[in-house]
């Protein structure tokens, strides 16, 4: 199927549009808004819905195909719902001060390309069976403390803990250790009750805790080793290198990224690392500049010789770069000699040196 050019709304485009959408459905809560007022703003989440109704066509056209959809099925799911829910505002008119709250479903477009967002939604996939888990347990003593409450209180409080369903209120608020004290136990049964399901509350949010700074942990270091593992890979250096050795080279590699102008190293500094590009170029400040792209390498004399930086290196464009400590460099050459051999063989040539065959 033949498919079109995308439109591709920048994202802080999006966000702009969200918050002065949002503002608006909250001024339009406001009783005693001034007529004229009202009318400005029922007109500008018009048009901000009609920017959202160009975006999703040509987002859905420029796609082309279902399947081409549910690559980035999250987005276009919001910007599906940024469309269709705020209908009922204008289907139902705009003669109440309620019928903008449609609109509130546009705080979702301040997620649509948040990293963070999407790093949220993998860890709770990934920790579902466990966050379950422990939603069960909560769920368990919940009911437990609900059904312990009504016996213990309900003579003593039968408008309060006449019923599981009141005394589940107050189970709810003391598991999770909230406390508003508009139901308290006054038997001592009831408070011996009341102090056991407090600790075990915090049992239970601790459990969630551990598990969601556990996923995000394991979900952050695994994107920053596919990351790696990607800009590794790119290096022609690398890359007839099998898995076990490039996972090696993988964990001891460090990226960077630096605008242009940036100095990477300067003449006469200690060096303690050499860098790999990536991407874009640098510029070696040597009696001949010399300029080096991706795939090259430089800084390898310190580490070879120990000897103070030869020259001032600086970044001509934006540039990616991995760059590699003294101490990783000596563990890289003792298992794999040949990268070491041709690192070592380069930082002779460009000393014009003649190395040893």
């Amino acid at each position: 199927m033949m498919t079109l050019p995308a439109w591709k709304m920048p994202a802080y485009v999006n966000a702009l549009l969200a918050v002065l959408g949002l503002c608006a459905v909250v001024a339009l809560t406001v009783p005693d808004l001034d007529d004229s007022v009202r009318i400005a703003l029922d007109w500008e989440l018009v048009v901000i819905w009609g920017v959202y109704v160009l975006q999703l066509v040509t987002s859905a056209l420029a796609a082309g195909s279902v399947a081409a959809l549910r690559n980035d099925g999250a987005a276009f799911a919001v910007d599906l719902l940024a469309v269709v829910v705020p209908l009922g505002f204008l289907v139902t008119g705009t003669s109440g001060r309620d019928q903008s709250l449609f609109c509130g479903i546009w705080v979702l477009k301040l997620l649509r390309d948040s990293t963070s967002f999407r790093l949220v939604g993998k860890v709770l996939a990934n920790e579902a069976k466990n966050l379950i888990g422990v939603m069960s347990i909560f769920g368990i003593v919940l009911f437990v403390a609900a059904l312990a409450a009504y016996l213990i209180e309900r003579n003593a409080q039968p408008e309060q803990f006449g019923s599981i369903p009141q005394a589940m209120w107050w189970a709810v608020v003391t598991l999770s250790t909230t406390g508003y004290g508009d139901e308290i136990p006054q038997s001592f049964a009831g408070r011996v009750l009341a102090g056991v399901v407090m600790t075990s509350g915090i049992g239970v949010f601790a459990l969630w805790a551990g598990l969601l700074a556990t996923g995000f942990a394991e979900e952050v270091r695994r994107q920053d080793f596919v990351r790696k593992w990607q800009l590794v890979s790119a290096v022609p250096l690398f890359q007839k290198l099998g898995a076990t050795e490039l996972v090696g080279i993988v964990r001891a590699l460090k990226p960077r990224n630096l605008a242009a102008g940036a100095v990477i190293c300067r003449k006469g500094e200690a060096g303690d690392q050499m860098y790999f590009i990536v991407e874009g170029h640098v510029s070696v400040a040597t009696p001949n500049p010399v300029e080096l792209g991706p795939g090259t390498f430089f800084g390898e004399m310190a580490l070879i010789t120990g000897e103070p930086r030869s020259a001032t290196v600086v970044a001509t464009s934006a540039v990616s770069l991995l760059s590699l400590h003294s101490v990783d460099f000596e563990v890289l050459s003792s298992r794999n000699p040949e990268i070491a051999e041709i690192i070592r063989r380069t930082a002779l040539e460009r000393r014009g040196v003649k190395p040893k065959s």
